[in-house]
């Protein structure tokens, strides 16, 4: 393959929300160095905030501070948080809330000028357009220079250990891609389409978690050996049944209560925290009292219209599915269903082990967003919280540590592996190809690693009998070939995601209790062990996952290093 060489003082990796407002905050606050954006797709609409958002879910409202957001997301998660990160993510809501209302974005305001709240911690905006105003702001950034359509596959690393750069393959030009950067900082978002999703087939994408964040910046950090937490505490979206929209547009936006198909609203006797909003839908439904659904029936025709223009803001297919039946939401409730599982760091802990200046345990890699463990629920705002905090240590980091020529030794090897310019050689090189490999792995996950069809529970035999399946997936995959770049993609995305499977298998056979239930339902420990009061941590070593145990961090305090 041919090589492109690019070079600048920080290298971002990825484009979503915490990587566009990092290029934007060094941009602003740092213009004497040069920053390389790149993303595997178009900044416009890659990401999370692809097809817009109709709420900004954290934000300090009058009458509250960033601790009653640290006290809440704490005692949503059961305790096992960072609260340093937690305070410093919330101390900059409101700050990068304003910058983002600057830029063009529509926040909904009262008769006084005052943002509309949908809870005290949450406010309404107008924002199918939130990803391009975004990148409006990064192209027009000086000394940013975007680079669009290439799949970073690897980091690359200096003799003297540090994170000097990263590697990937041009999507659309068949070109292999070698950056180097005196600071590297990583927001490529989470993990999904581990597991067997809720539609199969051609509908597959039909999912809540973005559907090409595939675990990268998980998979490269871990090979590179950054040290990872909490990835037992899986995410699991409760949605609109089939269309995976966001219930909470109806539970915070109507008030909508949650009812089985008596018609009982049952929430109150299994608690209400995140994880337990979705538990109970599954102990009704198991219990022979589903489907479950929100009650709308009763709504306003006011609020109806309302709906119908908040849904499309962000999941237009709801909408949709309204107009096609006829069903609209004061005609019938919403049923719900809950998603497969995903490993993401903005809505619970999963991810980078990070100091508070959103560092790494590899030195010169940084990383922010959805990607960086310990922070649950920092959604849109605290991306870009975290995105400005790793900007701003990355930009000192760069300063002390100039840009050097990356060693692009292991990307070459990787490709001689994995590259061939003949198609039927590529076809020929493995009985399977990268779907049948990741419909597997998909389907081992959802038996044995607690996906939907087995009500998000597992055994510790079936955990063991996962990693085994997932092995012997990774050793097929060894197997597969390419001959362009989209090849190359979708193989390194499979490779990504069984890795990050392989993790997460270890840590759920770690957490020896049931904390949360659904998101981590261990049987062969079904209560809460009130020792267990740490962090999983791990290192990817010589092909091996190791465990590690943290103690709790309070704010004010320093984690361990």
């Amino acid at each position: 393959m041919k090589t492109i060489e690019k070079q600048a003082d920080v290298l971002i990796i990825g484009g979503g929300a915490a990587g566009c407002f990092a290029a934007i905050t060094l941009a602003e606050e740092h213009p004497g160095l040069s920053v390389l954006l790149v993303d595997k797709a178009g900044i416009e609409r890659s990401g999370c905030l692809a097809a817009g958002v109709n709420a900004l879910n954290a934000y300090i409202t009058p009458g509250h501070t960033p601790q009653d957001y640290v006290d809440y997301v704490a005692k949503d998660a059961a305790g096992i948080v960072r609260e340093d990160l937690l305070l410093s993510m919330s101390e900059g809501l409101n700050e990068v809330t304003h910058k983002i209302e600057r830029l063009g974005l529509v926040i909904l305001k009262d008769e006084q000028g005052n943002y509309v709240p949908r809870g005290w911690r949450n406010i309404k905006i107008n924002g199918e357009n939130i990803k391009p105003i975004l990148a409006h702001a990064v192209r027009l950034a000086d000394h940013v220079t975007v680079v669009e359509h290439v799949d970073v596959v690897d980091l690359l690393k200096a003799e003297d250990g540090r994170v000097n750069g990263a590697w990937g393959i041009g999507v659309n030009d068949d070109a292999a891609y070698i950056f180097s950067a005196g600071a590297v900082i990583c927001t490529t978002g989470g993990a999904a389409g581990l597991y067997r999703p809720n539609h199969p087939g051609a509908a597959r994408h039909t999912m809540w978690y973005c559907p090409f964040n595939t675990g990268t910046g998980y998979a490269m950090g871990l090979r590179a050996g950054a040290e990872m937490t909490t990835f037992e505490m899986r995410f699991i979206a409760l949605r609109c049944k089939d269309t995976i929209a966001p219930t909470g547009t109806l539970a915070q936006g109507v008030g909508a209560a949650q009812v089985n198909a008596r018609g009982e609203k049952y929430q109150a006797k299994y608690g209400n925290t995140t994880s337990e909003r979705l538990y109970a839908v599954v102990s009704e439904n198991l219990a022979g009292r589903g489907p479950c659904a929100l009650e709308t029936h009763t709504i306003t025709e006011e609020q109806e219209e309302s709906l119908e223009r908040a849904y499309l803001n962000m999941a237009p297919s709801q909408t949709m599915r309204w107009w096609e039946t006829g069903l609209g939401p004061r005609t019938a409730d919403v049923e719900v269903e809950g998603t497969e599982p995903y490993v993401v760091g903005g809505h619970t802990a999963s991810g980078y082990w990070i100091d508070n200046g959103r560092a790494t345990t590899v030195p010169g890699l940084f990383a922010a967003g959805d990607v960086a463990g310990g922070c649950p629920q920092k959604y849109v705002t605290g991306a870009f919280v975290e995105g400005r905090i790793a900007a701003q240590s990355a930009a000192a980091y760069a300063r002390r540590h100039p840009q050097a020529q990356a060693d692009a030794r292991e990307a070459q090897k990787v490709l001689a592996h994995y590259f061939v310019r003949d198609g039927a050689e590529a076809e020929n090189a493995s009985l399977f190809t990268t779907d049948d490999l990741e419909e597997a792995m998909q389907q081992v996950m959802d038996e044995n690693a607690g996906g939907i069809t087995a009500g998000y529970r597992y055994t510790e035999h079936q955990l063991h009998m996962a990693d085994q399946h997932i092995r012997r997936l990774a050793n097929l995959s060894e197997n597969l070939r390419a001959s362009d770049g989209y090849g190359l993609m979708k193989i390194f995305e499979l490779r990504e995601r069984l890795l990050v499977c392989r993790v997460l298998i270890a840590h759920l056979l770690a957490r020896r209790e049931t904390r949360w239930h659904c998101f981590a339902e261990n049987l062969d420990h079904p209560d809460v062990d009130p020792h267990f009061e740490e962090y999983v941590n791990s290192v990817y070593e010589h092909g091996e996952v190791r465990i590690l145990y943290r103690p709790l961090v309070h704010a004010g305090k320093e984690a361990v290093r």
